[in-house]
């Protein structure tokens, strides 16, 4: 069997008699832009993603758990009967309230 670790390895956590220090993201992208850059250059300020390929994930709006249902007349996310039967008695306001903490912004006749 080969050997994937160097046995002699050591961490170095000296480089050239400084002690190496570990930066945050916003530690990063704030010396980026102090520096002047081609405007051709990626960084990590303008480093865009693509779409994602997978659909987002759907949450219950009661529990938090993985919901697959969703309820034709008010629109909410649920993950099982129990939550169905509290999502259909409970008053529109609270209903509204739900949908807008989700983002969901369609307003309940």
């Amino acid at each position: 069997m080969p050997i994937f670790r160097n046995p002699n390895y050591q961490h170095q956590t000296l480089i050239g008699g400084k002690k190496k220090t570990w930066r945050s993201l916003k530690q990063i992208v704030a010396h980026e832009k102090s520096l002047p850059w081609p405007p051709d250059t990626p960084l990590y300020s303008n480093i865009s993603a693509p779409p994602a390929l997978k659909p987002p994930k759907k949450y219950s709006d009661i529990s938090g758990l993985e919901a697959k249902y969703t309820d034709p007349q008010t629109k909410l996310f649920y993950s099982s009967s129990d939550e169905f039967a509290t999502i259909r008695s409970l008053p529109s306001d609270i209903i509204a309230g739900f949908l807008t903490l989700r983002g969901a912004n369609n307003p309940i006749p």
